[in-house]
């Protein structure tokens, strides 16, 4: 067996909380956050719902200590990864060789459409410092000074899937003794583009979402963070709470069916979630819940769904999707909802699928629509699938 990795803290910002306890208790009391734009500048806004953080970027900045200049990406990255390390009780992390592993999909892209905004009408007009952050890595480096890790930093950046191979790419590097700590997750803010791209894709819901419903229409965008600090077992030796879970399975595969769908037969969905049940030596019947990826589109849900049926059948776990409560996060939804899969394990709940009224004709089964509390579980599996077929799945157990 490969040396364990622990999780020793996690942090979240998402539209139901501006921290995990907040986002924990909007689950617990079914309170999603999916709602009318308000802080996104969009010709959309009365058309289509998303799920926003509800704060300004003034106001975050004021949680993060970033001056509120700095693209909201750095800003939610910010606030969720310090909370993870405080989380986590390690202290300096210049004590042990420490990575910061980041995912974001739009950088400081809401900054740059600022400039444009100001800059095609009047080339003398737009300010400059708008677009120096523009690309994804200068959103990790952002967030890495405000963490002072220093030891090593990368981003990746594979659509949906992106937070998910962050933090199993961490685990990686924790196993072959090249990191000791590593926080790893993403974030991703609302952007025109983005909006406007998926609205392009006839993809988007003017409702509110419903996954894993016959009749659903399409995802609502969201934004947030996630971060999970990962630790070696020296590290959890040396921590005043000893870590409860572990990452025990992880894989990642592409099934390249398509540049923005996955495949009907959920071929990447099958290989992912398999491989990490391999990797974590477990058997589908020892998943005590699925967070689905779960987006509330035609062919993503029954891709998913089909791998489900193919792997678990007869035997289905409880399952549920919370982008019915934080909406598609997009880069940062892997992160967000591994600390969501990690307050699952710890807490003994299975969250709700939200407005889910028929089930899927095609599938044997059928989501949680309710709270669920009080469940013995010891291994939750996480999904995350990505444009292009980049499909990861992540498996946490208890201790």
């Amino acid at each position: 067996m490969s040396a364990p990795v622990f999780i020793a803290g996690t942090g979240a910002i998402s539209a139901i909380g501006h921290s995990t306890a907040a986002c924990l208790a909007a689950l617990k009391n079914e309170a999603a956050g999916i709602g009318e734009m308000r802080y996104l500048d969009s010709v959309h806004r009365d058309e289509l719902p998303v799920a926003e953080v509800k704060l300004s970027n003034e106001e975050l900045s004021l949680l993060s200590g970033l001056a509120p200049g700095i693209s909201r990406t750095a800003e939610l990255g910010t606030i969720a990864a310090k909370e993870a390390l405080e989380n986590a009780g390690i202290g300096d992390v210049a004590q042990w060789r420490t990575g910061f592993i980041s995912a974001n999909s739009v950088g400081g892209m809401d900054k740059t459409e600022n400039f444009y905004k100001a800059f095609l009408p009047d080339p003398t007009k737009g300010r400059l410092r708008d677009v120096v952050n523009h690309e994804c890595g200068a959103v990790t480096e952002i967030v890495a000074d405000q963490l002072g890790i220093k030891d090593y930093i990368t981003t990746i950046s594979t659509a949906c899937s992106s937070s998910a191979n962050s933090i199993f790419f961490g685990a990686r590097l924790i196993r072959n003794n090249i990191l000791d700590v590593v926080v790893a997750g993403g974030a991703d803010a609302l952007t025109k583009f983005t909006l406007n791209g998926f609205n392009t894709l006839m993809i988007l819901d003017s409702e509110y979402c419903k996954p894993f419903d016959e009749n659903r229409k399409g995802l609502n965008l969201g934004e947030g963070a996630g971060y999970v600090v990962l630790v070696s077992e020296k590290v959890a030796a040396t921590l005043k709470e000893n870590p409860s879970v572990k990452l025990s399975g992880y894989c990642n595969a592409n099934d390249a069916y398509h540049q923005t769908a996955s495949s009907p037969d959920g071929t990447g969905s099958y290989l992912a979630m398999s491989g990490a049940l391999k990797r974590a030596g477990l058997q589908p019947a020892d998943i005590g819940y699925i967070n689905l990826h779960g987006t509330g589109t035609q062919n993503n849900d029954i891709a998913e769904g089909t791998a489900i049926k193919r792997l678990f059948d007869p035997r289905f776990p409880m399952m549920s999707s919370t982008k019915t409560f934080t909406g598609h996060t997009l880069g940062a939804c892997g992160g967000i909802e591994a600390v969501f899969s990690i307050m699952a394990l710890n807490n003994g709940i299975v969250y709700p699928n939200l407005r889910l009224e028929t089930p899927m004709a095609a599938l044997p089964f059928t989501p949680e629509t309710k709270l669920v509390t009080g469940v013995d579980i010891k291994h939750v599996l996480s999904n995350s699938f990505g444009f292009g077929g980049n499909c990861s799945s992540l498996i946490f157990s208890k201790v």
